[in-house]
């Protein structure tokens, strides 16, 4: 059984029931691992990124099958596993990440998912905090952290992940032929980690900044975030702000 509460929360509510055959929709180390150790019939792993299929791979080496497969592809491809069905389907965090991959097509993505899903549909996405205005230190320095690192992509040619709320989640199920049947939420708690990875993810891309001016800058105030974020979080005992959520829905 995996340690996170999310897929402690998604076998619970998945019970007796077999898994079948399995999708991750939206594959990473973290979710494939989860997968693997399942008792399904078989599965398929999604990822639009070549280099993820790689890490994928050797992450499940030794316990992939015959019968699973990684698939490198986009879910704006219409031919996608065109006429596969799967009885259980996860999104762990796709919604998010697709933005990178498929821009503007996260309205469209449950409905792309119905005919693949005949029984189970599993959700797991964060809830969006970059465009907010928190008033506790805590969730100022995450918002300033976040929004540091949109702007850190976008100035080094890449696209940021775009979140969407649990409400419109929630809507836009119902809207593509499914029925929510439960939701659950998760605070979190960031710590050390988040920060020193959040602060290293920008400092990598300093270099392909097109004004050396404004990236060496940006490195004083990366500097300067870090330092205040791990002190803070040193004197609060973890920086909480904001939740991910789960959802549980099946097709109607």
């Amino acid at each position: 059984m995996s340690d996170s509460p999310i897929f402690r929360c998604i076998a619970e509510w998945q019970g007796n029931r077999p898994w079948g055959r399995f999708l991750d929709a939206g594959t990473g180390s973290h979710s494939l691992r989860w997968v693997a150790g399942l008792q399904t019939d078989a599965w398929t792993a999604i990822t639009g990124a070549e280099g993820m299929a790689r890490q994928v791979r050797d992450t499940v080496s030794e316990t992939q099958r015959s019968q699973d497969r990684i698939v490198v592809g986009d879910w704006a491809d219409p031919d996608l596993l065109a006429g596969d069905s799967y009885d259980t389907v996860l999104a762990d965090y796709l919604l998010g990440a697709i933005d990178g991959f498929a821009p503007y097509f996260q309205p469209y993505l449950f409905a792309r998912l119905r005919p693949l899903v005949s029984k189970q549909l599993y959700i797991v996405g964060l809830q969006p905090y970059v465009p907010y205005f928190p008033d506790d230190d805590a969730g100022q320095v995450i918002t300033r952290i976040g929004r540091t690192r949109d702007a850190c992509l976008l100035l080094a040619g890449e696209r940021p992940y775009r979140e969407y709320p649990l409400d419109w989640v929630c809507q836009h199920l119902e809207a593509s032929g499914f029925r929510v049947e439960q939701t659950r939420q998760f605070p979190i708690r960031y710590g050390q980690r988040f920060v020193q990875s959040q602060i290293a993810m920008c400092e990598a891309r300093l270099p392909r900044f097109a004004d050396a001016a404004l990236a060496e800058a940006m490195a004083a105030t990366l500097d300067r975030l870090r330092h205040e974020a791990l002190a803070l979080d040193d004197r609060l005992g973890g920086l909480r702000h904001g939740f991910d959520y789960v959802v549980s829905a099946t097709p109607r």
